[in-house]
């Protein structure tokens, strides 16, 4: 028997023996043509590999993430396939979909250009229009070798040569003439892929970018339906327009300089004081939370890296002053972490366990190696700075303490408007990683897993599952949000260590007398300071919430008569805190107006003869439209409240 599950949540259930595809058609074409892949026991696979006469499958069309991953999947090899008909010589390299649309990358004999990618797309819906059957099949290494080696496919070649050594078939793709190496899961047929956009065209490399191969890539979506394209196509010209690497340029938060290098951003006075009215407020947070601050180098020695374990699992991600394999000279290393070095501040002395929970915290300055493809004006950076902290306790403290970690990341990215979309993922190990990423025993880690799961259940957290995602000493939970294009990033996380505290000899006397190892949470509370404010110019379209605002209030006279008046309200407001600046120049009323819109000024008082001689202010708000003249002391109440308050 069958079990059958639709995307309705309808269950059939059926006698049968046939393939997936077939009992999907069976059903009805409108079915069959919708469906991109099947679910067994949270494993996403291709229609053609299911056959089985007793098993439960769920149908996964394009509104799953799983089943528009599989539509996209397929998008890319159609593109493939078209770039092979136009330009025969292109060799192969690799072409996954992503979270909104796939890319494919090409070694070719010039890059591909705008004019391209109008030919390619026009070839692609030619080809959906002919609808090829993607058929699947399978070799051994040898003959997928010849296979590759026929068709001159030397990227295909050394991936193929990675699996030769495993005994495994490798699975192929077929559509008309075009062929290639695959896991899969792809759609039937190419045919329901009927809006297509290419979007870009950027380089690209097959391996590091220092010493990899370059090649073109080709970025593009797809979907079902042009209504559904339409949308994205007007959502993306939207995003353009919020995009804070083009919109914080443009306001001056921040600027990037070839000569000093990529990934490492220089923030302009605006974007400074909205980070320092962020890390202010954090640490003050912090503190009446019952953190210890704590101030730690920015570098270390290689050794210290080796007792904690980074100098194993994340040298590639480091900066490395000196030879790291001279081992007659002392290497030094910049810290892409602060927790080995707040581990000292427990270790300065014996502690009891009195003394847990110790809550370290520290706004930490982190320097990480990141691919160049990966730099993204102040999402993706090599320096940055975090709101880092690290929990040393007792097992018996470890949901409270959690549970406090999550509750104060939670008020920080509500407080900040960034709360409401976030998701969350519970990032596990995967035991059988290849690069042999993660410390400790399968036991440790299901313990740690077990811990983390009772705890995130018993708090009715709503996570998706990352494998493979979690840090290489503990399980994780990542606090997930998407920029304005889709992409989706870590904003805060907080991790469960059971393994690193042995490793440093944090040992505690317990009740009873003996020496026990605490367990760890890492936590950060608001996360990377550039990546918020980067989130905060997207998801205010550059308007920030007036306690952050880098300059909350213009006044702007009307002609220069009004111009003391203009500075003693200026004053006033300081008297409270606020940045005001006055725009005195000897200029029309329209010209500041429309400037102070541009800069997104979150107030402008208009003050003309008729303002001063009534001691009032008429008012422009951002969020409210011009509000009538009102007297210039309740103007402070509100907007004292309002600050106070951390209105969004």
């Amino acid at each position: 028997m069958i079990k059958l599950t639709l995307k309705d949540g309808s269950v059939r259930e059926i006698e049968s023996q046939m393939p997936a595809y077939e009992i999907v058609k069976s059903i009805g074409m409108g079915l069959y043509k919708a469906a991109c892949c099947v679910k067994i026991n949270d494993e996403v696979r291709d229609l053609r590999t299911v056959i089985d006469s007793d098993c439960e499958f769920e149908v996964l069309t394009f509104d799953s993430k799983s089943g528009a991953e599989t539509f996209r999947h397929t998008a890319a090899h159609l593109m493939a396939q078209a770039v092979k008909n136009l330009y025969p010589e292109a060799k192969l390299a690799r072409g996954p979909a992503t979270e909104t649309g796939f890319y494919y990358d090409f070694e070719v004999a010039k890059p591909f250009s705008p004019d391209d990618l109008t030919k390619i797309e026009a070839e692609m819906k030619k080809l959906a229009k002919e609808g090829y059957e993607l058929e699947r099949f399978e070799l051994d290494a040898d003959e997928a070798l010849k296979l590759m080696e026929e068709r001159n496919e030397d990227y295909k070649i050394e991936l193929i040569h990675k699996h030769d050594n495993l005994g495994e078939a490798l699975s192929f793709y077929k559509q008309g003439d075009f062929v290639d190496l695959c896991a899969g899961p792809h759609l039937m047929s190419v045919s329901p892929v009927k809006a297509v956009k290419l979007l870009s065209c950027t380089g690209a490399y097959w391996g590091k970018a220092e010493d990899g191969k370059q090649l073109s890539r080709i970025y593009g979506t797809a979907f079902p339906k042009a209504s559904m394209l339409d949308a994205y196509l007007k959502q993306m010209e939207e995003a353009r327009l919020r995009d804070h690497n083009k919109l914080g340029r443009e306001l001056e938060y921040f600027t990037t300089v070839d000569y000093i290098g990529q990934g490492l951003p220089v923030l302009l006075p605006k974007g400074a004081r909205v980070v320092q009215l962020l890390q202010r407020w954090v640490e003050d947070v912090e503190q009446e939370h019952g953190c210890q601050l704590t101030k730690t180098p920015l570098f270390a020695k290689s050794d210290l890296y080796k007792i904690s374990g980074h100098w194993d699992h994340y040298l590639d991600g480091m900066f490395i002053l000196g030879d790291p394999y001279d081992e007659e000279k002392e290497c030094f290393a910049l810290r892409p972490m602060t927790c080995p070095f707040q581990y000292q501040v427990f270790l300065n002395r014996q502690r009891s366990y009195r003394d847990l929970p110790m809550r370290l915290t520290e706004t930490s300055t982190l320097f990480r190696n990141e691919d160049s493809g990966e730099m993204h004006g102040l999402i993706r950076v090599r320096q940055f700075t975090i709101s880092e902290g690290h929990y040393i306790l007792r097992p018996d403290q470890l949901e409270e303490e959690f549970k406090g970690c999550l509750d104060l990341a939670k008020y920080m990215l509500d407080t900040v408007g960034l709360l409401d979309d976030c998701t969350f993922r519970f990032s596990q190990w995967n035991p059988e990683n290849p690069d042999n990423k993660y410390e400790g025993t399968p036991e440790q880690w299901e313990a740690a897993q077990a811990a983390m799961k009772k705890i995130l259940d018993d708090l009715n957290v709503d996570y998706e599952i990352g494998i493979d995602e979690a840090a290489f000493y503990g399980p994780k939970l990542d606090i997930q949000y998407r920029n304005v294009y889709g992409k989706e990033d870590t904003l805060v996380t907080i991790q469960i260590d059971m393994l690193l505290a042995e490793r440093f000899g944090m040992y505690y006397i317990d009740k009873d007398g003996q020496k026990k190892l605490p367990y760890i949470i890492h936590r950060t509370s608001l996360g990377c300071y550039e990546r918020t404010l980067a989130y905060m110019i997207e998801h205010f379209a550059g308007v920030m919430p007036l306690w952050l605002a880098p300059e909350q209030v213009r006044v702007l006279p009307i002609t220069p008569e009004q111009n003391d008046y203009a500075q003693s309200i200026a004053n006033k407001l300081k008297s409270y805190g606020m940045r005001v600046t006055v725009d005195d120049r000897d200029s029309n009323i329209g010209p500041k107006i429309k400037n102070s819109r541009l800069e997104r000024i979150p107030y402008m008082l208009i003050v003309g003869e008729k303002e001063a001689s009534a001691n009032t202010v008429t008012v422009r708000s951002r969020k409210e439209g011009e509000i009538p003249q009102m007297p210039l002391d309740d103007l402070v109440s509100k907007l004292v409240e309002e600050i106070s308050t951390k209105a969004k």
